[in-house]
């Protein structure tokens, strides 16, 4: 199950559950959609691969014990050990790679 990490790990911007903006890899890194797009390009910094749209789970429960009240998101802030400055690199070396090819 998704851990739904609270903040952006670039710029620490708040993403809450509901928050259209957030993007994810396959490794559940988040960042915001303008992190994604104007400093990562893309790239995940953190595996290389590309992201994807957060999806929203739903806050009330559509069936039995399947929401936000009964799965909780994640209080715990993750934010990257790297510069933006590094960041930026990262993505310029494996931008134009198509994340399948990554």
């Amino acid at each position: 199950m998704l851990e739904l990490r609270p903040n952006c790990e670039c710029c620490d911007c708040d993403l809450p559950p509901e928050a259209a903006d957030a993007m994810i890899c396959t490794y559940e890194c988040t960042f915001c959609a303008d992190c994604v797009n104007n400093v990562l390009s893309n790239v995940c910094p953190n595996c290389g691969g590309g992201f994807v749209p957060r999806p929203i789970r739903p806050l009330k429960a559509r069936r039995d014990g399947v929401s936000r009240q009964h799965q909780h998101p994640s209080q715990l802030r993750v934010h990257t050990k790297h510069t933006r400055e590094e960041l930026m690199a990262f993505a310029a070396l494996h931008k134009d790679t198509a994340p399948s090819d990554r």
